[in-house]
């Protein structure tokens, strides 16, 4: 097999369509829980959400879905989304609004390279919030190799991120 370059550094996942079983209970969720705005809805099968007025980050629809279940254990297909805040005092904002929405958590991760908050949507898809920590503080192993952990993240410690950043 000839050796090929691989894809450019700046390449970038650009959006995600999920299958949801109810549209409207999907966007209270993406838009009125986590914060997204509705970009553009087509009747009660689609909707468009995004961060910033891009055209979308989110395509949630009921096409093939309507009224549906989640897929059981065992089965493949997504195992989550990853959503990448800009700042932790940010990554802090999100989870005030899930804490204020009593949306619970599936875990919360320190990956050494980022901190990451785990959760479900209502129709069960699996959601990863998270921010980037600077490249230069990320661990590394003596071969300069990515050494990624995964240890207990600091919630409250993330929670006080968000007022410091408010009152500085």
């Amino acid at each position: 097999m000839t050796s090929l370059p691989p894809i450019p550094s700046a390449t970038r996942i650009g959006h995600v369509h999920l299958k949801v079983a109810n549209l409207q209970r999907a966007l209270d969720f993406y838009c009125g829980v986590l914060g997204f705005e509705l970009q553009q809805r087509y009747g009660r099968q689609a909707a468009l959400v995004s961060a910033g007025g891009y055209h979308h980050h989110i395509g949630l629809n009921t096409w093939e879905s309507d009224g549906g279940s989640p897929p059981p254990p065992g089965t493949t297909g997504l195992f989550h989304l990853a959503i990448l805040y800009p700042s932790r005092a940010d990554l802090a904002d999100a989870l005030k609004r899930l804490v204020a929405h009593q949306v619970p958590l599936d875990g919360a991760s320190d990956h050494g390279v980022s901190e990451a908050l785990y959760l479900h949507d209502p129709d069960f898809n699996g959601i990863e919030l998270y921010w980037d920590k600077p490249q230069e503080q990320w661990p590394r192993n003596p071969d300069g190799s990515l050494a990624m952990v995964t240890e207990r993240l600091d919630l409250n410690a993330l929670i006080n991120t968000q007022h410091e950043r408010k009152t500085t």
